[in-house]
């Protein structure tokens, strides 16, 4: 096979995380009539589904070092499908929930592989635009879910949303199953896990600068993808498909970003490059905050250009953890995500807290301080080597 469909490949498990996410959103008040449940509880489908997704990374990065890339993945992938069943199947909020949070324990393998295998198989140049187009596919997850889940939503039952997981998951361990060669290296039998193995890796000082770093940025996406909405309704009274429009820039500037960074990492060095677009993305936000209530042109703008800076970031933070790590790559790759995904679960929480009164200041003036620090800190771990 050759390296560009072997990326696309192991990618595609990735993107099904963010895309099994978000992809029945559009149709959550039929879901609860449907179940005769609460909208909390429908919600909680959702949240549950991020916070198992989040924590199996930790458990994912060590088994994919110890047992092989090849074989975690194909596990976790049958898992999927078996949930996303489930899921088709579920009759009432309880069977359903119980079956998300084991899609969320199924399909949580593939950000860890995907990365792994890409930094196994790829050096230099050609790893960053391996990651550059890994990164695409995972922003495109959350951008298709709920374009595919509405459009399945408004024309059938939408139980069928959750049997097109099912088909696309068979599809996914098939294709791993017959073409995924194994990459881990060669040599003595790996070390048995042990917990001290994160203290390890968190103990590397630039990993985790860029884990704080992806933690901070996701926690201010996730700002943007909960919030604006609420802006953007009390301000300029928009419609649900008009406010839907605001949001196509961020997405095709994240995917934008994502692909053209990749390539951007033949020419420029990764450190300067992350704390360039890093500090960049910061000052996006603090543009957003500026303008958001005076202009909607400018608002668009400011999103977008947060969009972009995220998306060119996004490859570097990979590759350099490919650097950074040898030996114990996966589970690297586990901690990383792991930050990650408690950045887009603490966003919508932390962010109700200081949102409560309709303050647009301390919400997003919050995230760009913190979004500060964490590239400040970076650039101080970094200048110490």
């Amino acid at each position: 096979m050759s390296p560009r469909l072997l990326t696309f490949m192991v990618a595609f498990a990735a993107f099904l995380g963010p895309f099994t996410q978000t992809v029945y959103t559009p149709i959550l008040p039929e879901l609860g009539t449907a179940l005769r449940t609460t909208p909390f509880l429908i919600n909680l489908s959702i949240s549950i589904f991020t916070f198992v997704l989040a924590f199996m990374q930790i458990i994912y990065g060590p088994l994919v070092d110890r047992t092989g890339r090849k074989r975690t993945l194909l596990a976790g992938l049958a898992v999927y499908v078996v949930a996303s069943m489930g899921c088709f199947l579920a009759n009432s909020i309880e069977v359903l929930l119980a079956f998300r949070a084991l899609q969320a324990v199924g399909i949580a393998a593939g950000a860890v592989v995907a990365v792994t295998v890409i930094g196994d198989r790829f050096e230099g140049a050609a790893r960053g635009r391996a990651m550059g187009s890994f990164q695409m596919m995972v922003a495109l997850g959350p951008v298709a879910g709920p374009v595919v889940g509405g459009f399945i939503g408004e024309h059938v039952d939408f139980h069928y949303v959750f049997l097109l997981l099912a088909i696309v998951g068979i599809g996914a361990l098939a294709s791993n199953a017959l073409w995924l060669q194994e990459t881990r290296p060669a040599g003595g039998p790996p070390r048995a896990f042990h917990p001290v193995q994160y203290l390890e890796v968190l103990g590397n000082r630039q990993g985790l600068a860029i884990m704080l770093l992806s933690f901070v940025q996701y926690y201010a996406f996730y700002n943007y993808l909960v919030f604006m909405p609420r802006i953007l309704d009390a301000r300029y009274g928009l419609s649900a498909s008009e406010k839907g429009l605001v949001f196509l820039p961020l997405s095709i500037a994240v995917v934008i970003g994502s692909f053209v960074g990749g390539r951007l990492l033949g020419h420029w060095r990764p450190r300067p490059m992350l704390l360039v677009t890093a500090l960049l993305n910061a000052l996006s936000l603090l543009l957003f905050l500026a303008v958001a209530q005076s202009s909607l042109a400018a608002l668009v703008v400011a999103v977008t250009a947060f969009g972009l800076f995220l998306g060119l970031s996004l490859p570097v933070q990979t590759s350099l953890l490919m650097d950074l790590y040898h030996e114990n790559r996966a589970t690297a790759v586990g901690s990383y995500n792991f930050f990650r995904f408690m950045g887009m679960a603490t966003g919508p929480v932390l962010g109700s807290w200081l949102f409560q009164d309709g303050n647009l200041g301390l919400l997003y003036g919050f995230a760009a301080a913190a979004f500060l620090l964490a590239v400040g800190h970076a650039q101080l771990r970094f200048r110490q080597g």
